[in-house]
């Protein structure tokens, strides 16, 4: 969609960052209109993954790979014995296993984001959504970043919604 239709709205709103004010919003059998704000807190921690187009905005600056997937996994109460084979196995996944201990500075946009996506999969999340990932990006880590999507949607079957003004991203 064009600049200023409402794509980032839509996905906060889906995401449960922002409470619609009217209409009927309902993701994945959530009423997002009924929710209290602690259902809302543990929809987002249960729910959905989310993933911003700034890359910065996606991980803590002074934790490595692992550790923001790890920092997730903490919030979202899994495990702690299962918790680096957990981070280890979304690194791997979305092809960024040799990233693993590098600092969010230390990573280029397109790995930034392929990082992003593992934190965003971390509390196993049955829907994905993406607030255009690829448009900080060129070319060749959009495609990057795309596959890995493609790879997850394959591999654990999370419904993903992408919003993008980009034609060639909606393709």
């Amino acid at each position: 969609g064009a600049s200023g239709s409402g794509k980032s709205t839509l996905l906060t709103i889906l995401s449960g960052l922002d409470a619609p004010t009217a209409g009927r919003a309902t993701v994945a059998g959530h009423d997002l209109l009924a929710m209290t704000e602690r259902e809302r807190v543990l929809y987002r921690r249960h729910t959905v993954g989310f993933i911003w187009q700034q890359t910065s905005r996606n991980l803590v600056p002074y934790l490595s790979a692992t550790e923001n997937i790890e920092l997730v996994l903490s919030i979202c109460g899994g495990p702690r014995r299962a918790r680096a084979a957990r981070a280890a196995g979304l690194l791997e996944l979305v092809g960024a296993s040799d990233l693993a201990d590098r600092l969010p500075a230390e990573l280029s946009g397109g790995q930034q984001q392929r990082v992003a996506l593992a934190v965003a999969l971390a509390n196993q999340p049955l829907v994905l959504l993406a607030d255009e990932p690829t448009g900080e990006l060129d070319d060749a880590s959009t495609a990057e970043v795309l596959e890995a999507m493609r790879a997850v949607n394959t591999e654990l079957g999370v419904t993903t919604l992408i919003v993008t003004h980009d034609a060639s991203v909606s393709q």
